[in-house]
């Protein structure tokens, strides 16, 4: 036999054993606390190649594979392992698995914070809530004053939010900031919410430590989500007893657009049930929304703009005036919105937008006649980047323009104008941070510069949450917040500085069966108020940051839809201790919109033989104090204790018309909102007074609404 063919019998006899060589892959998985994994999932990865993990943790098998491969290891609630190496050292591994904190298990950072929509994961209210709760009258605002931590200011309508008024609460709609979310309104008359709660999928409502994110409030923050996508086009008629709405959607294949217009007119209800006010010309409004989406490869753009126009006339009853005190306002207001969220790749994300508010306010008091116009906008740009599901970093700039101007005449004095233009300049950085299921931090700063006062401010934001058990968890949260005089005083003086709080927080949630029980202390402590000494401050005032304060409590909640059949109900209780020396106060006082006691409960019950929703809305509020000129001291008297019992129906006549029923305060509780007194003593030497009550001790409301969509079963209350 030749070399050569003795040579090739050797090579056919080698080959086959080293193709078809094994290698033995080996380990074991346990869990950070050493846990064995009993049935984790371990393989090659592009192959058939694996095994199971046995009852001690174990495994082990053989591949054919050779070279650089990755192992991986899988398991339910874990996040997957990965080691690419070659295949000769995949041997006695000791792999732990970590905890997957994208399960629902995961804990979530609470503190000061309501999450109400049908996406978050612990949600206390629902967008439909807004419509359904008896006391609200279809206004987002009046269904978050059934929450804990807001305080009951019946005549005014804005929200107070744990001892703060109500200018220290800001509104942002996606993400950019709102300047005037209210209607505007006069004495012992409430104000409204502008905007239309059917174009929001989702609301935020944090009672205090919110995100270094948001920045110019004293007390509390509002986040508004407008919907990112209709489900189908639809139209919605209303025709209410003040009034009516009609609005449409629209949808191509790549964005949409939703409208919505509305006319409210108080005089037919009035000439019907009339009021303590003699009207000139009753309450008159018109507004109208549109929103506008548009979908692309890695992001959405969404364009939302909103205009109303409010004007009435009326003359109310006045102590220190035999013919009363006349009143009368034109207001026009336009604000728009747009913004985009995308992602740019490497998980790298972009939300940026801005918005634009122009805002006339023309009114006549009594002698005097006032014009005041003021232009905002807000720019925001926000990357976030996700370096893995255990750590996040957002990181955004921010720009608020303010232009604010004001023309006052008075027959007995010179013609005034004043205002102010505002430039503040904001950068934020946070990050997430998701140590296990168990414990979870949220950690930011903030920092701010005003061009007005040429200060910097630098606010440092902290949160933590911990899984106590598999249903509760406690939060606690800290931070630093500072927010700019507002207009009624920068339109006099600009040689102020920031007004600041300092939060601390601690919160015990727990959650099951669709039962949420909520309860949370707080301490705000309140420095650089503005204070002065004048009774109406004007150009030769004195003003100054001396002022200081404190607000703590305690606050519950609790939401329940399980234990009754058909029914859902919730209940909220807040006490409030709070004082501050500011504005033109002698002395440290309990100010006229903290009330230590706030009582809500809100029930809703479906009757299904008769198509019905029937709710009811009780509310109590201890009173809040006065100053009485007849006894010594300063806010030295307490109004009493405020009471409503507000009931609703609404009858399905068919999947898309309801007939809706309301009545504000069925019993008729003689409420009070404070007392006014005479300038001057009497004969006596005794101050007389008015009791300052609502204007109507109740109000009815009836509405028709129906709902035209593609399906023909979708209507606005889909829920009931």
């Amino acid at each position: 036999m030749s070399l050569y063919i003795k040579f090739a019998f050797f090579l056919l006899s080698v080959i086959p054993l080293s193709a078809y060589a094994q290698t033995t892959i080996s380990g074991s998985v346990s869990q950070k606390d050493g846990t064995a994994v009993v049935g984790a999932n371990i393989y090659l990865e592009g192959t058939y190649d694996g095994a199971s993990s046995d009852e001690k943790g174990h495994f082990s098998f053989d591949t054919e594979e050779s070279g650089i491969q990755t192992l991986v290891v899988s398991y339910v609630s874990f996040e997957p392992f990965y080691m690419a190496a070659d295949v000769s050292q995949l041997k006695n591994l000791s792999i732990i698995l970590k905890e997957d904190v994208n399960s629902l298990e995961t804990v979530v950072i609470s503190a000061g914070t309501f999450e109400a929509g049908d996406n978050s994961k612990v949600s206390v209210l629902k967008p439909l809530d807004v419509v359904t709760t008896a006391s609200a009258l279809g206004d987002f605002v009046g269904a978050l004053q059934t929450l804990p931590g807001t305080t009951t200011v019946a005549e005014d309508g804005r929200l107070f939010v744990r001892g703060g008024d109500a200018g220290e609460t800001q509104i942002f709609i996606d993400g950019i900031r709102v300047f005037t979310p209210y209607t505007p309104t006069t004495n012992n008359i409430p104000a409204r919410g502008r905007y239309s709660p059917f174009l929001f999928d989702g609301i935020t409502f944090s009672t205090g430590g919110y995100s270094a994110e948001y920045g110019q409030a004293l007390s509390s923050v509002l986040l508004l989500n407008t919907i990112d996508e209709p489900v189908q086009e639809e139209t919605n008629i209303a025709l209410m007893s003040v009034g009516g709405g009609l609005g449409h959607t629209k949808k191509w294949e790549q964005s949409s657009l939703s409208f919505n217009a509305s006319y409210i007119n108080l005089a037919p209800y009035i000439a019907v049930f009339p009021d303590r006010n003699e009207w000139d010309k009753p309450f008159e409004a018109f507004g109208g929304e549109t929103v506008f989406r548009r979908k692309f490869a890695k992001g959405l753009l969404k364009w939302y703009t909103a205009f109303d126009a409010t004007n009435f006339e009326l003359t109310q009853e006045d102590i220190n005036l035999p013919q009363g005190f006349h009143f009368k306002l034109n207001n026009n207001n336009l604000y728009s919105n747009a913004s985009y969220a995308g992602e740019l790749g490497a998980d790298w994300g972009l939300e940026t937008g801005g918005s634009f508010t122009r805002s006339q306010n023309k009114f006549v008091a009594d002698v005097n006649a006032i014009d005041d116009v003021e232009y905002s906008a807000h720019l925001k740009l926000k990357l976030k980047k996700r370096f893995s599901n255990r750590f996040k970093l957002y990181l955004g700039a921010e720009q608020f323009l303010t232009n604010f101007s004001e023309d006052f005449e008075n027959p007995s004095i010179s013609s005034a104008t004043y205002g102010f233009n505002n430039n503040l300049t904001a950068v934020f950085v946070e990050s997430d941070l998701i140590f296990s299921k168990l414990l979870a931090a949220k950690v930011g700063v903030r920092g701010e510069y005003s061009a007005l006062f040429d200060q910097m401010t630098i606010s440092p934001r902290f949160s933590l949450a911990y899984k106590t058990t598999k249903h509760s968890q406690l939060s606690l949260a800290y931070g630093d917040f500072y927010q700019q005089p507002l207009s009624d005083v920068l339109k006099f003086t600009d040689k102020l500085e920031a007004r600041k709080t300092q939060h601390y927080i601690l919160n015990y949630q727990y959650t099951r069966n669709d039962r949420i029980l909520r309860a949370e202390v707080y301490h705000k402590a309140y420095r650089n108020l503005v204070t002065y000494a004048a009774a109406f401050p004007d150009f030769s005032t004195a003003f100054a940051n001396d002022g200081e304060g404190y607000a703590r409590g305690l606050d519950v909640f609790y939401r329940d839809n399980q234990s009754f059949k058909n029914v859902d109900y919730w209940v909220s209780y807040s006490f409030l201790d709070s004082e501050r020396n500011y504005q033109n106060y002698p002395s440290k006082a309990t100010p006229p919109f903290a009330n230590s006691h706030n009582l809500s409960v809100v029930a809703k019950y479906w009757i299904g033989d008769w198509k019905s929703q029937v709710g009811m809305s009780y509310q109590f509020a201890s009173g809040r104090t006065f100053t009485n000129p007849n006894q010594p001291g300063f806010l030295n008297d307490l109004t009493k204790s405020y009471n409503s019992l507000s009931v609703n129906w609404a009858y399905l006549i068919s999947p898309q018309k309801i007939l809706y029923f309301s009545v504000n305060n069925l019993p008729g509780f003689k409420n009070v909102n404070g007392y006014q007194y005479a300038n001057v003593p009497n004969a006596q030497g005794i101050f007389d007074r008015r009791t300052l009550r609502p204007a109507a001790d109740q109000f009815f409301f009836v509405g028709f609404f129906w709902t035209i969509s593609e399906d023909g079963t979708k209507n606005q209350l889909d829920n009931l």
